[in-house]
């Protein structure tokens, strides 16, 4: 599974934002194609890396500094929390859909193990990403 996320990352970044310029609330913030995409080739990076090496189900081991990163430049962006999440959400649905038409090439004794881990670790970098975003509402909050 892996090797189909390495394989396919551009293709599936071009399906998550073709899906995500559906969504009239995302769209409202008048973002490049850039500046909505940047932080998935990375994305893709950790979840090849995730799917190759063992880790249970739920750790928190594994933390990414670009997912923190890409909390904090939501936040700056205009992002909502709610809008975060339908982007995360999008993303999964993207992963599910490349693995859907690369099924042939799956080996069935790993699949609900790999969807498993691939949506515990969209969560987990989502999880990241909105505790980075909550700080710095916080601290934008403190006076000055």
């Amino acid at each position: 599974m892996a090797t189909i996320l390495e394989r396919t990352t551009e293709a599936s970044i071009a399906d998550w934002y073709e899906e995500v310029e559906k969504e009239d609330a995302l769209m409202a913030l008048p973002l490049s194609r850039e500046e909505r995409c940047k932080h998935l080739p990375q994305v893709f990076l950790d979840l090849a890396r995730r799917l190759q090496v063992f880790k249970p189900l739920g750790t928190k081991e594994l933390k990414s500094e670009s997912a923190s990163n890409h909390g904090l430049e939501r936040r700056r962006q205009g992002y909502t929390a709610a809008m975060m999440v339908e982007e995360s959400r999008i993303l999964q649905v993207t992963i599910f859909h490349t693995l859907q038409k690369n099924l042939g090439t799956i080996d069935f004794s790993i699949l609900l193990l790999g969807i498993m881990t691939i949506a515990d670790e969209v969560d987990s970098q989502l999880s990241q990403a909105m505790a980075s975003y909550i700080a710095e509402s916080i601290q934008d909050e403190l006076p000055t």
